[in-house]
């Protein structure tokens, strides 16, 4: 990364909002500048050289922005304050602009795949039906698409090692079907969340492995994320 900053427009940080994608977001200013990560993290950290217009002085300005677990930008922080009211001071009066609010496709283990698989050759008929329709309502909107975030994630038995490189492997299957029936390659990504953000949790500890295997199903998904512009 580059830690000597660079000068975006004021315009494009104008256009910053809550809600963005990092996608959306290295559009407008690029990405990064310091050597934390880029997808898997949830804080993005810039250095600025704004100028002041008034007397054409330019100020070196740290920017911060937080993402949530959706990897959406969610916060902003500048160092020193001056330099958000820099911006303010120098910012016209623009109509709001509107981003649009990501779309989710959950794709449940019942249907996508079997306890403990992630092959293309272990999607279950059913699961193959909701992923040819998925990919052609993305088709028809592709020109109003920004990203497609591809999300896998397992249910809480096995190690947590084992349960990320799982979920990875079933996020990048998803990707691969999508990408084979047209979806733009290029608009997608594929990450795994492991035994993350749960919608299962109340399964009782005493139940046979099998019962047990059968309540979790709703944890083995795959969620596509789709932001439009």
């Amino acid at each position: 990364m580059h830690k000597n900053g660079n000068s975006p427009g004021l315009d494009s940080l104008r256009r910053i909002r809550p809600g963005m994608n990092k996608q959306q977001l290295a559009a407008l200013i690029g990405y990064p500048h310091f050597d934390e990560g880029v997808w898997g993290v949830h804080e993005w950290n810039y250095l600025f050289n704004l100028s002041k217009k008034d007397s054409g002085e330019t100020s070196a300005c740290q920017y911060k922005v937080l993402f949530d677990d959706h990897q959406l930008a969610r916060s902003f922080y500048w160092k020193p304050e001056s330099c958000a009211a820099l911006l303010k001071r120098h910012e016209p009066r623009v109509a709001e602009a509107v981003v649009p609010k990501p779309e989710t496709f959950t794709l449940s283990g019942d249907v996508l795949f079997g306890f403990d698989k992630f092959k293309p050759s272990d999607i279950k008929p059913n699961g193959r039906q909701e992923l040819d329709a998925l990919a052609a309502k993305i088709n028809a909107k592709s020109d109003h698409i920004a990203h497609i975030q591809i999300l896998g994630y397992t249910d809480e038995l096995g190690s947590d090692a084992y349960n990320n490189q799982l979920s990875t492997r079933r996020a990048d299957t998803v990707k691969r079907y999508l990408d084979e029936r047209g979806v733009p390659s290029a608009l997608s990504t594929a990450e795994g969340r492991g035994k993350s953000a749960a919608v299962k949790t109340d399964c009782p500890a005493h139940s046979s492995r099998a019962a047990l295997i059968a309540c979790l199903a709703p944890n083995r998904r795959v969620e596509v994320v789709v932001d439009g512009k």
